[in-house]
Formats: structure tokens, C-alpha cells, sequence
């Protein structure tokens, strides 16, 4: 791959996540929750989708941090953005996503059955604000690693 198109292939990876990334977060995810006819079934299509989103982003990420270390074209903090995207997703998806699952089987129900103190409704929350967080952190690593990626393309032409 040559120098122009190393930055190019990340920029068209990157666009696809973010892309993917954001139409879940500001349009699937309401979404189900506005329109499907329970809760449960909204965070079970939710629970299939997101995994998609994370894992792509690890892989994404990596690959980021993959073509710019053999290609030798990506500076540091393009590298460090796409390392970044990909922990976060890792993080989220293999350190939170197992324990909302584990916490899942432990309640054995409806979240919703649950009253609004429990310690394990509560507990589900802070999980599900942590998921969003790194969620977050990725999508804005991406987005530096975009920029600079499409600066890249720009300048080498």
C-alpha cells in the first residue's frame, strides 16, 4: 500500500465505525426503546447490536495502529488515537458487557421488575453509564484518528 493510500484506507474505515457508531447511539437505541412494545425486548436488540459495534471498533482500531506501524505513515498521535478506539471498545464490550451480562443472570427477570433502589437495578445503571462512557471515549479517539488521517490524505496529494 503506498503512503497516500494508508491514510486513506483509515479514513474510510474510520468514517464506516464512527458512522455505524453514531446511527446506534442517536438512532437505534431510541429508537427501540420508543417504539418496540417492551423494554425487555428493546435492550435484548440492543444487547445483539451493540457487541457488533464494540467488536468493529476493536478491529478497526487495530487496524489503524497495524497499517500505520508497517507503513511507517502514521504519526504518533494517529496511531495512539486508533489504540485508543480499540480499548475503549475492548473495555466496554469485555470488561462491562460481561458484567451487565453477569448481573442479567443474576436477576434472572425484567430489570423493570425491579424496584428503583434495588442494588442490583442500581448497580445495572452505573454499568450501562460506564458502557456509554467508553462508548464515548472510542467514538472521539476515532474521530482524532479520522481527522488526522484525512490531514494525512490531504497533505500527501
Amino acid at each position: 500500500m503506498t503512503a497516500r493510500g494508508v491514510p486513506m484506507t483509515e479514513t474510510l474505515l474510520l468514517a464506516v465505525w464512527i458512522g455505524a457508531a453514531l446511527l446506534f447511539a442517536l438512532v437505534v437505541a431510541p429508537a427501540a426503546f420508543a417504539v418496540l412494545p417492551s423494554r425487555i425486548l428493546a435492550g435484548a436488540l440492543v444487547g445483539r447490536v451493540l457487541p457488533v459495534i464494540f467488536y468493529a471498533g476493536v478491529v478497526i482500531g487495530s487496524l489503524i495502529v497495524i497499517l500505520d506501524l508497517l507503513s511507517r505513515t502514521g504519526g504518533w498521535a494517529r496511531t495512539a488515537a486508533g489504540a485508543l478506539a480499540a480499548l475503549a471498545c475492548a473495555v466496554a464490550q469485555l470488561v462491562v458487557g460481561t458484567r451487565i451480562d453477569r448481573l442479567r443472570e443474576a436477576i434472572g427477570g425484567p430489570l423493570d421488575a425491579l424496584a428503583g433502589d434495588d442494588p442490583r437495578r442500581l448497580s445495572f445503571g452505573k454499568l450501562h453509564a460506564i458502557s456509554v462512557g467508553w462508548l464515548g471515549i472510542a467514538m472521539l479517539a476515532a474521530v482524532v484518528a479520522l481527522t488526522l488521517a484525512v490531514r494525512a490524505s490531504v497533505s500527501r496529494q
